[in-house]
């Protein structure tokens, strides 16, 4: 088969198209023909060294083992199912929970040996993928394609809105607001627990988009003057932050938030690191939460809402497999509005 594997840490030269054995499903697995896989910050993190390099690569002690397939947000059919598999698997259109633990139920993303797909297992960056049959779930839209929009992002941004406890008429920042989280943050705050949303994007001209989406204002975060923008369109203070790009806007969003807000973060594609006076935390009664992937019931959630039609996809742009370098390359600029998706084969 066809598959794209990263060869180690670097740019994206380090990812190489390869000519590889179709994988046989073992017991308990089904083997799936990918139809399609969207791009996440993660696997460019992971190729990139960003979560570290050698141990503390991955999601596991013993880090990422190269060569790896990157690839977690994957829609496909059931071809083929391995041992103790139902037969009625084979012929499915489903769609991949992206991490195998040991966790007790709405524990799973904190469980030590959390392993994600496309880093501790080969992923959907290739023509076939083999994964467990209990965490294939029956795709909630009709296309390939439009599935594979709200993987693990779909998935994080749930459990950001989830973790704030946001309420109807609520006011919510949300950064990044058109990126693959962002734009979620922004549908699943506004359209399914009904809260007030400022987005916050880079380029104005995404305005009526990120309104279409469910935005209450939009703003850009080149303002000089951001901290008074948001109060201003707010009459007052935030109640939450749903955060995916951590330093750049960090000091500013702590600001306006009322005493008693929350701030979820997910994300640090504008820092990494920053400074912070805890004053400004104990005083204001801010809770701090960081966030990461979710829960099986909140990913059947999220399904069912896309499938209700109250989270719709947002794709910028489709690739073929081969141009997966291109792919990530166009991941990392400003400015798309949405999911990049790989097609390694056609629907």
């Amino acid at each position: 088969m066809k598959a794209v594997q990263v060869t180690g840490y670097g740019d994206v030269d380090k990812l190489e198209v390869v000519d590889i054995p179709v994988p046989t499903p073992k017991e308990g697995e089904v083997l799936l023909k990918v139809k399609a896989c969207g791009i996440n910050n993660t696997e460019i993190w992971m190729r990139e060294g960003a979560y570290g390099q050698g141990g503390k690569s991955g999601w596991r002690p013993e880090g990422v083992q190269f060569p790896r397939i990157p690839g977690s947000d994957i829609t496909g059919e059931v071809v083929e199912v391995g041992a103790n598999v139902p037969e009625s698997m084979k012929g499915k259109d489903v769609v991949l929970f992206p991490f195998t633990s040991s966790g007790e139920n709405g524990l799973e993303h904190i469980s030590e040996d959390m392993s994600f797909i496309g880093s501790e297992y080969d992923g959907g960056y290739a023509e076939y993928v083999v994964w467990p049959y209990e965490l294939c779930y029956d795709m909630p839209l009709a296309t390939y394609k439009d599935s594979a929009a709200f993987t693990v992002s779909g998935l994080t941004a749930w459990h950001m809105v989830e973790q704030i406890k946001a309420k109807r008429g609520e006011t919510i920042v949300v950064t990044g607001a058109n990126g693959g989280v962002g734009s979620l943050n922004v549908q699943i705050a506004s359209k399914v627990f009904g809260a007030k949303v400022i987005a916050i994007v880079g380029d104005m001209a995404l305005e009526e988009k990120m309104k279409e989406l469910g935005a209450t204002h939009v703003l850009t975060y080149k303002s000089e003057n951001l901290a008074d923008d948001i109060v201003k369109v707010n009459n007052g203070p935030i109640d939450s932050v749903l955060d995916v790009v951590g330093d750049a806007l960090f000091s500013t969003l702590l600001q306006v938030l009322k005493k008693g807000g929350k701030y979820c973060i997910s994300g640090s594609a504008g820092g990494q690191k920053t400074e912070l006076d805890f004053r400004t935390l104990y005083l204001k009664h801010i809770t701090l939460f960081g966030s990461v992937l979710g829960t099986r019931e909140e990913f059947q959630k999220m399904l069912d809402a896309i499938a209700n039609g109250q989270i719709k996809p947002v794709i910028d742009r489709t690739y073929p497999l081969e141009e997966a370098r291109e792919a990530q390359t166009y991941f990392k600029d400003s400015g798309k509005l949405g999911k990049i998706i790989l097609l390694p084969s056609e629907e």
